[in-house]
């Protein structure tokens, strides 16, 4: 059984402490105004082309997928679980809700 579609910020939070991975689905623009310390930016559609980077990834530890209110990522996320890659999950609320609940340092916008 693979991992749930979506988890909550708390729950995210808590596995980024325990060694999973921010994947930011947003784009180069938006991850410049805000990010999560440690994210790895792949835009939404360029992660077809990093299937296979993903999925190396994705065998070492779980892939936590934000953006900016969750709505790319859950899609992104849906695309990976549907090729195979289980051990991911989207933020939900993306980043703006991040922010609210976990680390008011990122900024809203």
């Amino acid at each position: 059984m693979g991992e749930p579609l979506e988890v909550t910020p708390q729950e995210a939070n808590t596995a980024l402490r325990g060694g999973a991975q921010i994947i930011d689905v947003r784009e180069p623009e938006e991850f410049a105004i805000s990010r999560i310390e440690g994210a790895t930016l792949i835009p939404m559609q360029s992660i077809p082309a990093e299937l296979p980077k993903l999925e190396a990834m994705a065998d070492e530890r779980k892939l936590l997928l934000p953006c900016h209110h969750a709505v790319r990522s859950l899609q992104a996320a849906a695309w990976l679980q549907n090729q195979g890659i289980e051990n991911c999950s989207s933020i939900a609320g993306g980043i703006d809700q991040w922010s609210q609940e976990i680390d008011p340092s990122v900024p809203r916008y």
